[in-house]
Formats: C-alpha cells, structure tokens, sequence
C-alpha cells in the first residue's frame, strides 16, 4: 500500500475542510511548497493534490501554484478538482501530473471519460467516487445523485479507469476512522486499483487499511496536519504489510 499525503488549495493557501464544506474550512500556515517538500522528506510515495477553486468554479485558478508542486518534488503527483474538460485535463497532465482525478464529469458524462481514457490511457485517469449512504456525490457534495457507488463503479471499471479514489463522505476530515465496511465492499466489486480516502486518524487506521488485500493506496490529509500520524512512521508500516504479503 502507497501512502499519498493530501494538499488542498484555496486561494493559495493549504486548507483543509469537513465533509467537504468550505464554510467548515481550516487554513494552515505555511507555503504549499513547504509541505509538499516535507511529505516528500519523510517518505510520500505520491502527493495528492485538489484544486478546490476549481472544484467549486470549474476555474483552475491555482494552476501556475500546482505546476510548481509538480516541478519541485522527485515523486508523482495526481491532481483533481473541477477537471471538467479535455483541455483541463490535457494542460494538468502536459505539467507533469501523473494522473488526473475526474469527478462530477465522470458521473455526469461518461463519453468524456471514454474520450481521457483514450486520449491518455487508464494510467493516466483516476475517478474520485465520493459517496453518501452509498450514494454517489457530485459538484463539491452539494448534490447527492440516486447512482449507487458500487454501480457506477462498475460503469468505470468497464471504461477502463486505471485508478478509483473512494470517499465515505461522512468520514472525511472527521479523524474519525475510514469506513472499512463501505471500503471492503468496494474492493470486492472493483478491478481497477482502489485508494482509500477520508477520515484516516491513527497509526492504528494505517495497519487495518495496509492489511487489506488489494487496497492500493491511502490519502492522508487532516492527520497529517494535525500531528495524528506520523508520515515517516505510516509509510515504514504500509512498506512492512506490502513486503509480507509479497512474502506469502
């Protein structure tokens, strides 16, 4: 399992929100560049970045801040956050993004996933399925859709999405734990490579998602910031389940 540190921005500024609200925002002190330095130090093995600007406005109003993340660390970067068109997508990935991460576009029109797919490979394509009582979520989680999550993961899975980036909603930004119920489930039905997302607190949250068979990955965010979990000691711990079931 990789360990992927999350790097929200809003007006250039490192934020984090609660269950995706911006009237529930914290802003932490200190340069982008500085922390995404500091994630990479300590052992990051990818750095997830949302542009939450675009989230909300569809305008990659941080853009010329993310090409500069992506220029300064040696590890990938995955990028989300209002890509709502070819172009979008196309520009974060020509500045060195390692995969684009699709949202309300992919519930909305899965011809425009069809289209990256083609266009840039699965590799290269990520969807951030966000759910609500097993509801999928769209435009920032204002909208909670009628599609069940584990449905439209199916739908991208067929599409040939290389990477699936699931959120239990209700958990993020909360400390609270991941959804190991909602996440299981979702390992069960999907092909494609599955990072978990939302509400990781603990040492003890990192162990329990490291012996998940099949679980990629796992953004860190919150705790992070927050001094919860150590990055150097959450990497060392995923390493260690990766190297035994490699062992088996």
């Amino acid at each position: 399992m990789i360990i992927l540190p999350a790097i929200d921005l809003f007006e250039g500024q490192v934020v984090r929100l609660r269950q995706g609200k911006l009237e529930q925002k914290t802003v932490y002190p200190g340069d982008p560049l500085f922390y995404a330095n500091r994630w990479e130090e300590e052992g990051a093995n990818c750095l997830h970045v949302v542009d939450l600007e675009a989230a909300f406005t569809g305008e990659q109003r941080n853009l010329g801040l993310i090409k500069e993340l992506i220029g300064s660390l040696n590890i990938p970067v995955e990028v989300g956050g209002g890509i709502r068109s070819f172009k979008a997508a196309e520009t974060l990935l020509e500045a060195g993004a390692s995969r684009v991460v699709i949202g309300t576009k992919a519930v909305e029109d899965p011809k425009f996933l069809r289209g990256l797919v083609a266009g840039f490979g699965g590799d290269a394509v990520a969807v951030g399925v966000d759910a609500q009582e097993g509801k999928v979520a769209v435009k920032g989680w204002a909208e909670v859709t009628h599609l069940d999550a584990l449905e439209f993961i199916d739908q991208i899975c067929e599409i040939g999405v290389g990477t699936i980036i699931f959120t239990d909603i209700a958990t993020d930004g909360m400390l609270s734990g991941p959804s190991f119920s909602a996440l299981e489930g979702v390992l069960k039905k999907a092909n494609s490579q599955v990072i978990a997302s939302g509400g990781v607190a603990t040492m003890e949250d990192v162990r329990r998602l490291a012996s998940l068979a099949g679980l990629y990955g796992t953004i860190i965010g919150k705790a992070l910031f927050d001094g919860t979990i150590d990055l150097s000691e959450a990497v060392a711990v995923a390493n260690a389940a990766s190297d035994a079931r490699g062992a088996v």
